[in-house]
C-alpha cells in the first residue's frame, strides 16, 4: 500500500515540475501576431477576435497564469498531506494498538446454600464490568431450592449444573467424609469447565458463602500480571486466616504479603497450574492436598493484611470447624484501595525475601510474657521465636492465632515467620535465623 502511494506522490510531482517547465517555455516563446493579429493563428484557422490590445493579453494572460497557479497549489497541498507515507523514517513504523482486558470469570461454588444470594448480590453489587468478569455458578447437590435463586438472576450470571450427583464410592471408614469427597468431584469438574469447555486463561474461586470486599475485583485485577509473570507463585487469595479485628492493621489495607500457605477462601488460578494439577486432583480434601509440597512445589500465594472475603457459612460438611473461634471475626476491608495504580513490585520474590528477612531477623526478640501483658514500648515491630513444633503451637494458640500446621507450614507463613498485629504492635513469630525449609512432620 505504501508503495502504491509513493509511486502516486511522485507521479505527481513529476506532473507538476514538467506542466510548470511547459507553461513557462510557452510564455517564453509566444510568437508575434500574425496577420489575423492573433499569435499564431494562420488563415482558415478559427480562433478568438483579433486585438492590438497588448495591456489587455496580458491581463488575460496574467488570469490564466493565476488560474494555474491555483491548481498547482491545490497539488502541492494533497502531495504535503500524504508525505509522511513516503517519508523512509516512518515506513517500518507499525501502529500501536493497547491490548484488550483480560476477562477474569468468577466461579462460584454451590450447592444446597439458598443464602448465595447473599454472595451474588454482592458480586454483583461491586462487579465494575460484566464483559470482564462473567459469574458462573456451579451448582452440585441438585437442590431444587438453591437452583431457583441462582436462575433469578437471569443473564447476570452463567448457571451450571453437576451432571453427576450420585454417591461417590468410598472406603468403609471414609462414609462420613462422603461430603468432601463429592466436593472434590465437584471442583474437579467446575474448573474443566472454566478451563476446557469455556476456555478461560484465569478464574478467581469463590464459594458460595462467602461475602466479597468493594475492591475485590479491583484486587485480583491487579496482581493477575505478577501471578502470570512470577513462576514462584501459584495464586493469590483474599483471605488472610488470622485477619481478625485486632490481629491486622486497618490502616495499612493496602499491604499485601507472600504466603507459603495456600489459604482458599476466594483464591486465583490460571490455566497452566491447572494442567497441572487437573491429571492428579485428589478424591477428597482438596485443599489440604493442594497444602501438601508435592503440588507447592515451594511456590507462594499472595494474600492481604485485611482480607477481602468473609464467611458467614457456619453449617456444612466442616461442621462449623475453626468458623466459632476464628472465622466469624475475620475482619473485612471495608476501604476501597486502587491497587491497579498502585507499584505492586516488592512483592516479587528476591526483592520481598530480602526485605522481609531484613525486617524480621532485625527486629528486637521479645517473651511471650511481653507481648501478652503489653509490656512493650516501642511501635515495633517486635520478633518472637519459636524453635519446635510445641513451642510455636503454644504461643499460637496462647496469642490467639491459628495454630494448626499443614506440612509443617503455619497458616499465612512465610519461611517459617507468621505476621500479625497483637495490642497495637506487629509481632513476628519467627523460627530462629537461618530458617531452611518446612519440616512436613509438624502437623
Amino acid at each position: 500500500m505504501f508503495r502504491k502511494k509513493g509511486s502516486l506522490i511522485l507521479c505527481s510531482m513529476f506532473v507538476f515540475i514538467t506542466w510548470n517547465a511547459i507553461l513557462v517555455l510557452l510564455l517564453r516563446g509566444r510568437p508575434a501576431p500574425g496577420p489575423s493579429g492573433v499569435p499564431g493563428q494562420e488563415k482558415g484557422e478559427v480562433g478568438q477576435r483579433p486585438t492590438n490590445d497588448v495591456v489587455g493579453d496580458v491581463l488575460r494572460m496574467a488570469d490564466v497564469f493565476e488560474a494555474e497557479l491555483e491548481l498547482q497549489k491545490k497539488i502541492l497541498i494533497q502531495i504535503k498531506s500524504h508525505q509522511s507515507l513516503w517519508d523512509p523514517s516512518n515506513r517500518n513504523k507499525q501502529k500501536v494498538v493497547a491490548a484488550p482486558e483480560p476477562v477474569i470469570p468468577i466461579l462460584v461454588i454451590a450447592c444446597n446454600r439458598v443464602t448465595v444470594r447473599r454472595c451474588l448480590d454482592k458480586l454483583l453489587q461491586h462487579r465494575p464490568s460484566a464483559e470482564l468478569y462473567p459469574i458462573i455458578v456451579s451448582q452440585d447437590c441438585g437442590h431444587a431450592e438453591t437452583a431457583e435463586v441462582i436462575r433469578s438472576y437471569g443473564d447476570k450470571v452463567i448457571h451450571l449444573k453437576q451432571p453427576n450427583l450420585s454417591d461417590v464410592a468410598v472406603r468403609p471408614e471414609h462414609k462420613k467424609f462422603q461430603g468432601y469427597y463429592k466436593i472434590s468431584r465437584h471442583y474437579h469438574w467446575a474448573l474443566n469447565q472454566v478451563f476446557k469447555t469455556l476456555s478461560h486463561s484465569s478464574v478467581v474461586i469463590v464459594e458460595d458463602d462467602l461475602e466479597v470486599a468493594p475492591d475485590f475485583f479491583e484486587y485480583f485485577r491487579s496482581l493477575l500480571p505478577l501471578l502470570k509473570s512470577d513462576p514462584s507463585l501459584w495464586c493469590v487469595s483474599a483471605w488472610n486466616d488470622n485477619g481478625r479485628d485486632g490481629y491486622v492493621d486497618p490502616g495499612k489495607a493496602d499491604v499485601l504479603y507472600r504466603t507459603d500457605f495456600f489459604p482458599g477462601l476466594g483464591w486465583m488460578l490460571l490455566g497452566e497450574v491447572w494442567e497441572e494439577l487437573e491429571p492428579k486432583w485428589p478424591a477428597s480434601f482438596w485443599d489440604d492436598w493442594m497444602r501438601q509440597p508435592e503440588q507447592r512445589r515451594d511456590r507462594a500465594c499472595i494474600r492481604p493484611e485485611v482480607s477481602r472475603t468473609l464467611t458467614f457459612g457456619r453449617q456444612g460438611v466442616s461442621l462449623g470447624q475453626f468458623y466459632d473461634k476464628y472465622l466469624r471475626y475475620i475482619k473485612l476491608n471495608a476501604e476501597f484501595v486502587p491497587f491497579t495504580k498502585l507499584d505492586l513490585s516488592y512483592l516479587k520474590e528476591e526483592t520481598y525475601r530480602n526485605n522481609f528477612e531484613k525486617e524480621v531477623y532485625s527486629a528486637p526478640v521479645v517473651t511471650y510474657e511481653d507481648v501478652k501483658q503489653g509490656q512493650l514500648k516501642r511501635p515495633g515491630p517486635f520478633r518472637l521465636q519459636y524453635s519446635s513444633k510445641d513451642s510455636f503451637k503454644m504461643l499460637a494458640k496462647n496469642l490467639g492465632i491459628m495454630d494448626d500446621l499443614k506440612s509443617g507450614v503455619p497458616r499465612t507463613g512465610y519461611r517459617g515467620v507468621v505476621s500479625f498485629m497483637s495490642r497495637g504492635r506487629r509481632i513476628y513469630l519467627a523460627p530462629p535465623p537461618g530458617w531452611m525449609k518446612y519440616d512436613r512432620t509438624w502437623s
